[in-house]
């Protein structure tokens, strides 16, 4: 089969591969889409460490299943699923407590050792699987694993109905995170980005309080913003998004930085003014929920994904994400 193979850092082929092998418990499925995610880009440029070289990525899709192991029991030939490449080991310390996503083992489809979705086929244990309704296409496949990672960090944040939001980032996070805050009853949400085009989708998308700075949505909440989260995987964009905290507010962490960056927080402010600063890492528990958002209509699937392109142009798919063009880029390797 064909697949995109990261041989090492900025080392990205695309190749013929030997076929996925199914074990007893596996479930073999055709990608029909799959989404580039910001990890991808971490990965081909070697700044992800838990990444283990080489590797087929992908993270982010779904499909139809065409084959099961001997032993698998709900899952049949068929099947359009999405899947959740969550892959704790069920064993370790942090596992046993329930918080597999900071799992001492710590692996993934597509992103620690396991080969991932940007390929004709991959092979996933049944236990990643989910059975997409009817009103879900491979398109929001592909996007339940994002707002997944959403619903996390939502069910660390603790939101109240009638909180103020102000989103760093109008990238696919930043917005899926702000869709998620209306979902949740936000009376307000604010979206600060400095691309113009992203600025736009989310005007289209019926966000009305944007801009390039604080200073142009601070009138909405004047004594700063419940939740502030942070999206855009930019250290010195976190060390702005926290001056926009309320007392008493939360500031999450929702995007990437790159490892070992530094910032730089006035210590006495986050004391003086009991304001919350957590981190959201990956997913825990909340691919069901996310599968059940999107069932819902509440990301916007088709606004959402701007661009679809054939696995053969998965490099020039990489350079529209590198670039900040379109939203969320996918990729169709079985189309």
């Amino acid at each position: 089969m064909k697949a995109v193979v990261v041989h090492k850092p900025r080392d990205v082929r695309i190749e013929e591969v030997p076929d996925p092998r199914v074990g007893p418990k596996d479930v073999l499925i055709s990608v029909r889409a799959c989404g580039i995610c910001g990890t991808d880009i971490h990965i081909i440029d070697g700044e992800f460490p838990p990444t283990q070289y080489p590797i087929i990525i992908g993270h982010e899709f779904g499909g139809e299943v065409i084959g099961i192991g001997e032993e698998v029991i709900d899952v049949e030939i068929g099947q359009r699923v999405g899947v959740d490449p969550t892959l704790n080991c069920g064993e370790c310390y942090f596992c046993q407590r329930g918080q597999g996503n900071l799992c001492e083992r710590w692996n993934a489809v597509g992103v620690g050792s396991h080969p991932g979705g940007f390929a004709e086929c991959v092979a996933v244990p049944e236990r990643c699987v989910y059975a997409l309704p009817d009103t879900v296409d491979y398109k929001g496949a592909a996007l339940i694993e994002p707002v997944s990672c959403v619903v996390h960090g939502f069910h660390l944040l603790q939101p109240r109905v009638g909180d103020r939001y102000a989103i760093y980032g109008a990238g696919p996070m930043g917005l899926q995170n702000a869709l998620l805050a209306r979902f949740n009853g936000a009376r307000t949400v604010a979206i600060i980005d400095i691309n113009p085009r992203r600025l736009d989708i989310a005007r289209e998308l019926g966000f009305d309080v944007v801009g390039t700075s604080l200073d142009e949505v601070r009138h909405v909440a004047t004594r700063g913003f419940d939740n502030v989260i942070e999206a855009t995987g930019r250290t010195k964009v976190a060390e702005l998004a926290i001056e926009a905290v309320i007392s008493r507010g939360t500031f999450l962490q929702s995007g990437v930085c790159p490892p070992g960056e530094k910032a730089a927080f006035d210590m006495f402010r986050i004391y003086n003014q009991e304001i919350r600063i957590i981190g959201s890492m990956a997913v825990l528990n909340s691919y069901g929920p996310a599968l059940d958002v999107i069932a819902a209509g509440a990301i916007d699937v088709d606004k959402m994904v701007t661009h679809t392109l054939p696995l053969d142009r998965f490099d020039e798919a990489v350079d529209f994400v590198r670039r900040g063009e379109g939203l969320k880029i996918q990729v169709a390797p079985s189309a």
